[in-house]
């Protein structure tokens, strides 16, 4: 019996090649394998005596050579194949253990050379592991690290199991496909193209879940980046992670990713906001989030930028919550929330991805496009009213530009002292999203005069603007861009509200 073994990464490699050799495998390896395997004792032979052919072109080739490759895909049930590699002296291979060149890892070093990236684009690695996935009737292959102790297991024990031999060839297909991936978009992004003929993604499973957005519907969740976006997140406390759970999630980190220089909270239905406030401290912030919508809070997720201490944890310890995320917590922090069992406490900073994009599922395709720029702040914008805004209005138009980007469309807030008050979103029409921020506002008891309102889209007509001014709006921030602009414009003149037009559209669907 032969195993052959060429692995960058070594973790758990002379463990699993004592056993094999304990078995009576022979071993047959590469380089800094065979190095390492040796210098833990174990008998080596390079391919090279293997192949009869040195390794050239700085290793270039070493393994791509018929005597591997037919002892890798020879079909032992088939005579003609068992006769063809007994006539050229070449011996079956039982078990591969490979895996790749670190790609990835070398492509995401700062400021690293295009060559010594090529350099890392394995070649044998892959044909290797394509060649023994093929004859997995026969052969053992293992790209995966984790899988050592358990074909370990049933080859000491001179059993079989071709269910886990389809299995692990399945993960490798996966495995190459996903490398191949990342060296076209290195390539696409080399050209600075971000949207090439051919868009090659691949995602890892970073965990089942129970059902998808209703019990009927199975899901999962995968990961761009291990170690990125919402997969960096620790759960700390409460029961395993829902679809809608992560859904949300993502909707309350976007919530609260413009304020990430101070602190703020945003609460979170249904991925769109019901509450977006800042504060001195985790604890003001919460209450004045909550503040805007206390009944819809209620089954929500929340989201901070600043550490949850122990004040904060028991405000919210008294709401039902869903999920609660934050940089940080206080070991007592966590304690208190944690005597909430189902309440799921998430730590860290979920970051993009470096140069990751947007994707949207439709039927039979995928919509890509660059993720949202951070809004625009009022330094490009252009007061396009009469009234120019105050010092303060502009601070609150500020804060309801930053709000509403992370609001279903159609959106509209309504914001007061650096917190919303009132939120219409996903309506059909903007003076319907105009009707219901008031509303909502009004019904939790919110005095709307003199209240701030953003758009994050423009008025196609002046309707939005004439109920903005019936509920005391003094302040609008909107992309401008209507063919009504001057109507509109000339509407906000009319009640004395002062208007800007930033240029830029916030839609969220």
């Amino acid at each position: 019996m032969r195993a052959l073994l060429s692995v960058s990464d070594k973790s758990g490699l002379v463990p699993f090649a004592t056993g094999l050799a304990q078995k009576g495998y022979e071993l047959v390896s590469t380089g800094g394998t065979a190095k390492v395997l040796r210098d833990a004792g174990l008998a080596v032979k390079d391919v090279s005596e293997i192949t009869g052919f040195p390794e050239m072109l700085d290793g270039r080739v070493k393994t791509l050579h018929p005597v591997i490759h037919g002892g890798l895909l020879a079909r032992r049930d088939v005579a003609e194949h068992m006769e063809a590699i007994k006539a050229h002296d070449i011996g079956t291979i039982d078990l591969v253990v490979v895996n790749l060149y670190p790609f990835r890892e070398t492509a995401a070093k700062p400021k690293v050379h295009p060559e010594e990236v090529i350099e890392n684009i394995d070649i044998g690695g892959p044909s290797m592991l394509r060649s023994a996935a093929k004859n997995f009737a026969s052969v053992w292959v293992i790209v995966d690290p984790t899988d050592y102790a358990h074909v370990l297991a049933i080859v000491q024990s001179d059993g079989d199991d071709l269910a886990f031999r389809t299995l692990l060839a399945e993960k490798v297909y996966a495995h190459t496909s996903s490398y191949d991936s990342a060296i076209a978009q290195w390539f696409a992004q080399q050209r600075n193209e971000p949207f090439p003929d051919r868009f090659p993604i691949a995602f890892e499973k970073q965990q089942a879940l129970r059902y998808g957005e209703n019990p009927q519907q199975r899901a999962a969740f995968y990961v761009e980046k291990p170690g990125a976006g919402l997969g960096a997140l620790v759960q700390k406390g409460g029961k395993e992670l829902s679809f809608n759970n992560l859904l949300d999630l993502e909707g309350a980190l976007l919530a609260i990713e413009p304020f990430a220089d101070q602190p703020a909270c945003a609460i979170i239905k249904h991925t769109t906001p019901c509450g977006v406030a800042t504060g001195i401290d985790a604890l003001s912030a919460y209450k004045k989030a909550l503040a805007c919508d206390p009944v819809s809070a209620f089954g929500s997720v929340i989201a901070f930028t600043v550490p949850v201490d122990v004040a904060a944890a028991e405000a919210i310890s008294s709401l039902f919550v869903e999920c609660i995320v934050a940089p940080s917590f206080s070991d007592a922090a966590v304690e208190i929330l944690g005597r909430k069992k189902n309440l799921r406490v998430l730590e860290g900073r979920a970051n993009w991805p470096k140069g990751g994009m947007d994707y949207k599922r439709v039927r039979g395709g995928l919509l890509v496009q660059d993720r949202a720029p951070a809004p625009m702040a009022p330094a490009t914008w252009n007061v396009v009213t009469k009234r120019q805004p105050t010092t303060d209005e502009m601070v609150d138009l500020h804060f309801a530009w930053k709000s509403v980007a992370s609001v279903k469309s159609n959106a509209i807030v309504l914001v007061h002292d650096g917190a919303t008050i009132g939120i219409g979103a996903g309506q059909m029409s903007r003076v319907d999203a105009s009707f219901l921020a008031v509303h909502k506002a009004t019904s939790v008891g919110h005095v709307t005069e003199g209240a701030a309102l953003g758009s994050d889209a423009f008025f196609p007509f002046r309707d939005g603007i004439d109920q903005a001014a019936a509920a005391g709006v003094k302040a609008i921030v909107q992309p401008g861009g209507s063919v009504r602009d001057a109507e509109v414009i000339a509407a906000a003149d009319e009640h004395g509200i002062a208007m800007v037009f930033t240029g830029e559209r916030l839609f969220r669907h």
